[in-house]
């Protein structure tokens, strides 16, 4: 009889302690958002956070402590700060971000991926003004360059699949009949090790992007010949998010007023070309 009243006993606190933890889990607040004094509703409480696609050196990659950093995310600081927030950076493959899917499910605030604006990327996001003038590049193995896509009949050409370079690559191919075979790869990182290890012949990409390869590699790889698209960067909201927009417009604006632009351009991609 002792021993049952010591198991119901026991029963008894066991069931009061699983009340008392589902209590406090039950209890635990739930970041669900909020909205800064400007008015601009953020995904996480008193921080921007941003969508990218790692690495995407001088636009974003990490440096030798693990911090992200790059000429993107030193412009997006400047809008949390404008904000009076802090920036957060979630790294994810670029094709939900430039499907808007990341920034629909609320992953990100801001999707800041060195991604050029296009009409059809325009149908499922909302970008700023252009904060970047871009233009395609080939790249070859020192000692083997060409100068035309004419010369590479025949050869493999690697690109980073979902980018504007891919595009521009197949149309060329289809257009001028040119029998290049394309491989696309699934980050930047791939198609680099690729072409350094002669897996491929080539491989085209945001200038920029290529000459900060040549930089890190010295001796190594060249750029051979550049192909001016007429591509422009621009930061992505959410389609209706006019507020962010707006004050990453007016970020950037102020940026190029009082030189901070130019200077963050000298540090993170080179000389500023001549206007």
């Amino acid at each position: 009889m002792v021993a049952r009243r010591r198991t119901r006993k026991a029963a008894a606190l066991a069931a009061a302690a699983v009340m008392m933890i589902g209590g406090v889990t039950g209890c635990a607040k739930k970041d669900t958002g909020g909205t800064t004094a400007s008015g601009v509703a953020l995904v996480k409480s008193g921080v921007l956070t941003t969508c990218t696609h790692l690495p995407y050196a001088p636009f974003q990659s990490k440096d030798q402590t693990g911090k992200v950093v790059g000429f993107d995310v030193a412009l997006i600081d400047l809008v949390a700060t404008k904000l009076g927030v802090t920036q957060a950076i979630v790294d994810t493959p670029f094709e939900g971000i430039k499907s808007g899917s990341d920034l629909n499910s609320g992953k990100c605030d801001v999707a800041a991926a060195g991604m050029t604006i296009t009409d059809e990327r325009k149908k499922v996001l909302d970008f700023s003004e252009p904060y970047f003038d871009a233009t395609q590049a080939l790249s070859v193995v020192t000692g083997h360059e060409v100068k035309t896509l004419e010369e590479l009949k025949g050869k493999r050409l690697g690109v980073q699949g979902g980018t504007t370079g891919e595009e521009y690559i197949n149309a060329q191919v289809k257009e001028k009949n040119l029998g290049i075979t394309v491989v696309s790869y699934k980050d930047l990182a791939a198609v680099q090790q690729a072409l350094s290890t002669n897996q491929i012949a080539a491989a085209v990409g945001d200038l920029p992007v290529w000459n900060e390869y040549v930089k890190a590699n010295p001796g190594k790889i060249v750029v051979a010949a550049g192909f001016n698209t007429g591509e422009q960067y621009g930061f992505a909201v959410k389609k209706g998010n006019a507020e962010l927009q707006k004050a990453i417009n007016e970020a950037i604006a102020a940026a190029r007023t009082d030189g901070t632009y130019d200077k963050l351009y000298s540090t993170w991609i080179g000389e500023k070309p001549a206007s």
